[in-house]
């Protein structure tokens, strides 16, 4: 049985699942679906992977190694080694695969790819203890984040492609009538990919961010090279080791999906990207280096930048409920997720409530209260806290209390019972003055919260909707207990390209966003050109030739 017809019904499922926008998963996010000794397994895989080179990456003689990933959790090294290349080695493998990639047909690309994943379930655990300490996420969260949810987005961008790449048929007869007379032609209809891929990781979500991207390459026909940041390296090269082993077992070069590891100190990003053999860029990081990878000449890129997410206060049902919702979102993985929200605007008329009204004082109030409540409860505050990924999203996060306005939540001391040595850090909440925009007009990475006191409702839709335009945005969160008004809040922000998370409470959070149902980005901000996953993060990868010739 050929692997697409192995995989055809879940290829069909999820391609209809994107049409549909409704709930699918294909992965299941609790840890306990994938067996009873998977957990204990995927330790001992960890485990043994330490502190030796990782030899599973089937991409011929290395040309030297490189390893600097360290635990947010313990402080140690892990100690892993990986093989490294030049730029035109990889090239030159890369392009080596071209001709045997492309021509295999569609179906054939999609059942490869689905294998592909489908394998790498068996190691989630494994995956989710090397995402948890090089990224400093909890390990449900790195379980969640590196494992389902990421092979869930990277199906979600091949079943588009597959979706757009079987849009209209391989070939027809053309039939003009021409009075007595008929015109024939035969004519063909061919995808032709663009050529190699770069996709470049962040240290942060070193498989979420970077699966889509690289199935969006393949599924539509072009080899791919895959540069993480040095330190998330594990998680996307355990995803990398199981494609290369599923191409190399049907008869594919392995070389079709490389790894290019580099150290902080020899960084090899800008070389490749510049390669006149490299077509197209996928690239998650800062607003400099992605107005970088934008600015060069003759590739097709697609990027996930900084952007500075606000929550637009107005009224609510209940707002102990809202600012308990708001209170986990802001300490989930400390503010590192690029969904966090950082503005709160709140009208310094206060806020209406089912119960009473509430003066801005109060609702800051309620605020920091719920905020410190989480941080430092004994079973939630650390496991939702994480722990902070590098050095200098801690200092800038000891810092923010030196910041010009109001302290209104000084970080309180989060310690972890597990983890010792663990670098977490609890959010600052700092009030600012509405015309002091210069302060709350960046996105300050991390756990650093400012309130923004606002005149009224329009003056919080009008400041965030200049941000946006200004700096860009992947959410926005809006509480408001009158329809019409919320609809309006809705139009303003989604005219400046912005999706709305309304009036969320309970167990669904702003930072959240489902494969197959939720875009992630729209694409039309300046915090990114694209959007996980849309047809235009697909379909812009290869372009449509159409050939005709005489009937015969």
């Amino acid at each position: 049985m050929s692997l697409y017809a192995k995989h055809i019904n879940i290829l069909l499922k999820a391609v209809r699942a994107v049409q549909e926008r409704t709930f699918f998963a294909q992965y299941p996010d609790h840890p306990k679906a994938y067996g009873a000794n998977a957990i204990s397994l995927g330790k001992e895989a960890y485990k043994s992977s330490l502190g030796k080179p990782f030899e599973q990456l089937l991409q011929g003689p290395n040309e030297g190694t490189s390893g600097e990933e360290q635990s947010p959790f313990t402080g140690e090294q892990l100690g892993v080694s990986y093989p490294t290349y030049t730029v035109d080695t990889l090239i030159e493998r890369a392009e080596a695969t071209q001709k045997q990639w492309r021509n295999l047909p569609i179906g054939e690309r999609a059942g490869i790819l689905i294998e592909s994943l489908e394998r790498s379930t068996e190691r989630f655990h494994e995956i989710a203890l090397a995402t948890q300490h090089t990224t400093g996420q909890s390990y449900v969260m790195s379980f969640q984040a590196s494992g389902p949810h990421a092979a869930d987005r990277a199906l979600e961008a091949l079943a588009i492609g597959y979706q757009e790449l079987t849009r209209f048929p391989e070939k027809v007869k053309w039939v003009k009538p021409m009075g007595k007379r008929q015109a024939h032609l035969d004519k063909t209809f061919k995808a032709i990919p663009k050529g190699l891929g770069l996709v470049i990781g962040c240290a942060t979500f070193p498989t979420w961010n970077t699966l889509p991207g690289l199935y969006a390459n393949l599924i539509t026909g072009n080899p791919s090279i895959v540069k993480p940041h040095p330190h998330s390296v594990l998680p996307i090269a355990i995803y990398i080791a199981e494609l290369q082993k599923v191409l190399q077992e049907n008869g594919f070069d392995p070389q079709i999906v490389q790894l290019a590891v580099d150290s902080s100190d020899q960084l090899i990003t800008k070389e490749l990207a510049e390669h006149p053999a490299i077509k197209l860029i996928d690239f998650t990081g800062s607003t400099q280096f992605g107005e970088y990878i934008e600015s060069l000449p003759n590739k097709t890129v697609f990027t996930e930048k900084a952007g500075v997410n606000s929550v637009i206060i107005d009224s609510a049902k209940d707002m102990r409920e809202v600012m308990r919702n708001l209170a986990f979102s802001v300490c989930l993985y400390s503010g590192q997720m690029c969904t966090a929200p950082q503005n709160f605007f709140i009208p310094a008329t206060g806020v209406k409530t089912d119960a009473e009204h509430m003066s801005y004082e109060q609702v800051v109030d309620l605020f920091q209260n719920e905020v410190a409540a989480l941080a430092l409860h004994p079973k939630m505050g650390a496991g939702t806290l994480g722990a902070l990924q590098n050095e200098s999203t801690l200092k800038r996060a000891q810092n923010a209390k030196n910041m010009e306005g109001n302290v209104v939540l000084e970080a309180p001391t989060v310690k972890s019972e597990e983890f010792a040595k663990a670098r977490i850090f609890a959010p600052t909440i700092i009030e600012v003055d509405a015309d002091k925009a210069e302060l709350y007009n960046q996105e300050l990475f991390g756990p650093i919260l400012l309130v923004i006191k606002t005149k009224d409702t329009e003056h919080s839709v009008e400041l965030a909707q200049k941000l946006v335009r200004e700096k860009g945005a992947l959410t926005c969160a809006v509480y408001c207990s009158d329809s019409a008004k919320a609809d309006a809040i809705t139009d303003a922000m989604n005219e400046v390209f912005v999706p709305v998370t309304l009036n969320l409470t309970g167990f669904w959070f702003v930072n959240q966003h489902a494969a197959f149902s939720d875009f992630h980005g729209t694409g039309g901000t300046p915090a990114g050109n694209a959007s996980y996953a849309d047809p235009s993060f697909v379909n812009r990868r290869f372009v449509w030739i159409g050939n005709r010739t005489p009937s015969k």
